[in-house]
This record gives C-alpha cells, structure tokens and sequence, in this order.
C-alpha cells in the first residue's frame, strides 16, 4: 500500500501543534493589511491572532487571497516525487477559489507522475469546521486506512458536518454584502446578533437572530441539540475571534447539557476573521443535517 499525505490549507484553523501531530501539511492563505502582505500560516509567524484582532478593533480591513495554483504545485510535486499520494481537503469552494486552484495543481500533476493518486475533496466546509474533517480523516489513516478509504469516509462524512456561529459586530457581514447597512444598523442599536450556518453547498446563511450576546452563544448550543448524533461521544471543535471566554462559556453548556468531554478551541484566523470581525464563536459537530 502507498504512503499518502494529507494536505488542507490554513482556514482549517487547526492549531499548529495538532497539524504537525497529525502530519498534515498546511498551504497558507494570505492577508493584505496596510499595504503589507500575510501569509497565513497557523502558528502565526507573520501575523499573530491576537494582533490581527486588535487591527480589526481599530477599524482597519485587509483583503484576502486564495492559495494559488503555483503554490500547491511546489507543495505538491516534492510529496508525489518520493512516491506518495495526496488527499487534499480544501476551504469550501462557495468561500474561496483555493479549492479551484487545488483541482487545477493536482489536474497539471497527474501528467507528471501517472503513477500517481491525487484526489481532491471540496469540503464545503470553513475555520474549524474544515478544521474537524481533516481531524476525522487523519484519524481514519492512523487507524491503517487506505487513500482510497479515506477519501470515501471524507465524501460520505462532510455533508453531516455542521456549522454554527454568531457574530458580535453585524458592520463586518455588511461590508461583505451579508446584511443590509440597515439591518446592521439597527440590529447593533437592539444588541441584536445574528445565528448563522454553512449550507450544502458551502455558503454562509443568515438564519435566526438573538437579543444579546448570551443568547446569540445558548442558540448555537440549541442548534446543536436539534441535530448533534451521539453528542456526548463527540469531539467538539470551536473556534473564536479572540473571546476565548466566550467559546469556553459555549463547551461548558454542551458539557453541561450532552456530557460531552472532549473539545478543540482555537482562534479563527485572519483570513476568515476578516469577514466575520472579532467576537465571533463558531460550533462544529457532527448532526443529522447541516
């Protein structure tokens, strides 16, 4: 059986410690900020978590970029030249042209080694939600998966991957065309904050909205009881945009409600931040539905 390496890209969001202990190679995303580029990579070498939040805080916005074709085909080419496979799971392609430029490396690179197994999986999927996929599919190849396994698990297991967060600034979804200049204007003079998901299809979708922070945090927890499969089995992943007493005030009402023990938190990074502002909390977990 071939070795083969899986490969996601920085908006996974996984700490840099988990990547590097699942042994996942991680292609960074980047960030223009003040004129001044960022990889983004997930130790937050070039730009850290906190400090991009505090650029988020002062008003500032950056513009983000997608991992180019280029980039995967020198990340990709020294791994297939030493006679391994790649399983690339990538940012949702309803959020990103990274994906695209994946399929286009991965295309260009079959001709070059014939030998080779190159799939590519959309995981339709964004921050630690993507984040969990890798997670889960790493764990089917320590477990002596085939590629070919894994790709199938990965396929059947991202349309039950649910995504569930709530911002604590509408003014960030106004400016990427998610609410109106008017709904942000009232519903941050009512303390109104918007509960949103990832679709089938990998978009972000306004679907409910609660009054106050507290509640807008206890609606994802609701959400989750709707769906959640065996929540208490779970590993749980949440991410934040620098209000980690916020994501751990969402695992202590799961442990509370599920007796789930197990959780992953981590920052969202600055290319995902950038849309969404600080304050955000996202919730990913494995349900009937997304």
């Amino acid at each position: 059986m071939r070795e083969f390496v899986i490969m996601t890209d920085s908006c996974c969001d996984l700490t840099a410690e988990m990547a590097q202990e699942l042994n996942v190679m991680v292609q960074p995303l980047s960030l223009l900020l003040d004129e001044k580029s960022y990889c983004n990579y997930l130790d937050g070498r070039e730009i850290g978590f906190k400090e991009f939040y505090d650029y988020m805080r002062e008003g500032k916005l950056g513009t983000t970029s997608a991992v180019s074709v280029g980039q995967f085909e020198d990340a990709m080419r020294p791994v297939l030249a030493e006679g391994k496979d790649i399983l690339y799971i990538g940012f949702s392609s309803g959020l990103s042209t990274t994906y695209q430029s994946a399929t286009i490396a991965a295309e260009g690179l079959r001709e070059e080694f014939p030998d080779a197994d190159i799939r590519t999986v959309d995981s339709l999927c964004a921050s630690m939600g993507q984040g969990m996929l890798v997670w889960l599919c790493a764990q089917q190849q320590k477990a002596g998966k085939t590629l070919a396994e894994v790709y199938d698990y990965c396929v059947a297991t991202l349309p039950n991957l649910c995504h569930w967060f709530t911002v604590d600034d509408l003014n960030h979804l106004k400016r990427g065309g998610r609410v109106s200049a008017t709904t942000a204007l009232v519903g941050t003079m009512l303390a109104i904050k918007p509960v949103l998901h990832v679709d089938d299809e990998g978009h972000l979708i306004n679907v409910g909205k609660a009054r106050g922070r507290k509640a807008s945090l206890l609606a994802l927890v609701d959400e989750m009881e709707k769906s959640a499969i065996n929540p208490a089995e779970q590993t749980i992943f949440i991410s934040h945009g620098d209000c980690l007493e916020d994501a751990e005030f969402v695992a202590a009402e799961i442990k509370k409600r599920f007796g789930t023990e197990t959780f992953h938190i981590n920052y969202v990074g600055p290319v995902i931040g950038n849309h969404t502002g600080a304050g955000v909390v996202a919730l990913f977990f494995l349900g009937n539905k997304r």
